[in-house]
């Protein structure tokens, strides 16, 4: 989340993550692709948050080009697996696309 550090991009997204399984406005779908796709897999500390917001009915897309990119397409624990044409159509059937 942002460009200037990497820590505190981490930390802000850790932030972000955990309000949205607080708050009664959520979104339909979140999409994790490039690095975001390692939010999903076995160790990250989203995880429970991530499990959290799929309970309520929020869908995780998680990139599988970029989960074999990272040689990570094992460790995944939430979400499933996309490709760029489920990924598209989501971006352009939506009504707002909110990119932290």
């Amino acid at each position: 989340m942002g460009l200037d550090d990497d820590e505190l991009g981490i930390v802000l997204m850790r932030s972000f993550l955990h309000t949205l399984t607080e708050i009664d406005t959520r979104p339909d779908v979140l999409i994790l692709y490039n690095g975001g796709v390692k939010l999903a897999i076995e160790g990250s500390d989203v995880l429970h948050d991530l499990n959290a917001l799929e309970n309520q009915g929020v869908k995780v897309l998680v990139c599988g080009t970029c989960l074999n990119f990272f040689n990570l397409k094992e460790k995944l624990k939430v979400g499933s697996i996309s490709n760029m044409y489920d990924i598209t159509e989501t971006l352009f059937k939506a009504k707002k696309i909110i990119r932290p």
